[in-house]
């Protein structure tokens, strides 16, 4: 792959998750200043789950066959794009409801057909795909920061009147919009996310061209009825349904995380609530680089235990520990290792333990419970747990915290004791692989 083209899907990667990042973290915190019931609020955070589930279909199913990839893309993020800035000025409901679902059903398939525009144009997928992917991690990451600068509360920083560009950018970075500023500026969320997604639609055009995946005649056009096979085997089952609650959990973390780090109990700054969080993406960089050794040395189970545990440990400074912020803010660290160890490392389990021809379905099959299942659970409940801990405005966010830590303990344990894969030697893979299919 040259070099032009490499910086392309590089690019592309970014900005596709970039749009992500930028409105997911502070959405929890928003929609309740909006005057939206927890019912609402669940209906409007489920838009994404329910797009990842029909996503599976979509995408594998019809997207990608029908269309040349770089068109869809810019397609889907030029009415999307509009949906997510129109976003910034909706108050109502409804509307508000009608545009998220609009948005994410046009967002969503764009997960799967930039990796499909990514492996088309690569050589060696193996050398190359990791590096274009981390494109995408760097670019939630880059969501995070230009909120240090706009969720600012400019009255203190005219106030302050300080002399000089350092002095300037040290009370503008210290002086972040705090309770009801805070989340009214947040609607500004959706302008940078949407403004990202149309920028990504302008760029689509530029990408090489990929023209649709035609369906041969031997293809099985309900894989994810054969997808369902596989969880004739205990150990897939036990996998699958561990791999949902570590999903609930997961999404605890961006339901309840934002509105605690700018409580009183933690007291983060509002321009800073973003970066924070985004620490766990930064860990996820160094954490994916060593988990082939982790992966190599521990093994299949106990890296996942780790992972879940993660999140367990991470929960349990929150409940416990509010009190010192520095350790609030370093325990992020965590969420890179809970998605590599776990997340990434059931992509790679599947990917090595099933033959090419039950692969594909294998992945969606985890996939839909990791962004659709698992998430639809969690922003439907979440609303309702935290609502159910608050009174006369003030959160317990103990008992909150501690509901997802005992949820992670109890699949940690799940999966020490019951995930037990055949052993296999390279040369039985696919033969044993097969016989998990069948």
């Amino acid at each position: 792959m040259n070099r032009s083209t490499h910086l392309k899907l590089f690019l592309m990667m970014v900005l596709e998750f970039f749009i992500w990042g930028a409105w997911l973290p502070l959405i929890f915190g928003y929609l309740p200043s909006l005057g939206f019931a927890p019912w609402q609020q669940s209906m409007i955070l489920n838009a994404f789950p329910v797009a990842a589930i029909v996503g599976m279909f979509f995408s594998n199913q019809f997207a990608d066959r029908t269309f040349a990839a770089e068109k869809f893309l810019a397609f889907s993020h030029l009415i999307g794009g509009v949906a997510m800035v129109a976003l910034a000025f909706t108050h109502d409901f409804w509307m508000f409801f009608f545009l998220m679902l609009v948005h994410c059903l046009l967002y969503v398939p764009t997960i799967s057909i930039t990796n499909s525009i990514a492996f088309t144009h690569m050589q060696d997928a193996k050398k190359e795909f990791g590096v274009v992917r981390m494109g995408g991690t760097i670019g939630w990451i880059l969501a995070a920061w230009p909120f240090t600068f706009i969720l600012v509360d400019w009255d203190k920083v005219h106030a302050a009147n300080p002399s000089g560009v350092v002095n300037w950018i040290g009370t503008v970075l210290s002086n972040g919009l705090t309770g009801p500023a805070l989340q009214n500026a947040t609607r500004y969320t959706y302008i940078v996310a949407g403004g990202a997604s149309l920028l990504l639609a302008a760029f689509s055009l530029f990408l090489p061209h990929t023209p649709p995946k035609r369906a041969v005649a031997t293809e099985n056009k309900l894989a994810w009825l054969e997808a369902c096979r596989l969880l004739k085997q205990p150990f897939v089952l036990v996998l699958w349904l561990v791999t949902f609650i570590d999903s609930f959990v997961h999404n605890c973390f961006f339901s309840w995380t934002g509105t605690f780090l700018g409580s009183k109990a933690v007291g983060i700054p509002g321009n800073w609530i973003m970066p924070v969080m985004s620490i766990g993406q930064i860990a996820e960089i160094s954490t994916m680089a060593i988990l082939g050794i982790t992966l190599k040395k521990l093994g299949w189970r106990t890296t996942m235990v780790v992972g879940i545990c993660g999140h367990a440990a991470r929960f349990a400074v929150f409940a416990l520990l509010p009190q010192y912020q520095g350790l609030i803010i370093a325990v992020n660290v965590l969420h890179g290792v809970c998605y590599a160890f776990f997340f990434a490392t059931v992509y790679i389990f599947v990917d090595e333990f099933f033959p090419k021809d039950v692969r594909a379905s294998a992945q969606g099959l985890f996939n839909v419970m990791i962004l659709g299942i698992g998430a639809l659970v969690a922003f439907s409940v979440c609303p309702k747990i935290i609502d159910l801990f608050t009174k006369d405005g003030v959160t317990d966010f103990r008992s909150l915290f501690l509901v997802p830590c005992g949820a992670a303990v109890f699949a940690a344990i799940c999966l020490a004791l019951f995930f037990r894969p055949p052993q296999m030697s390279q040369s039985k893979t696919q033969r044993t692989g097969a016989a998990v299919a069948s």
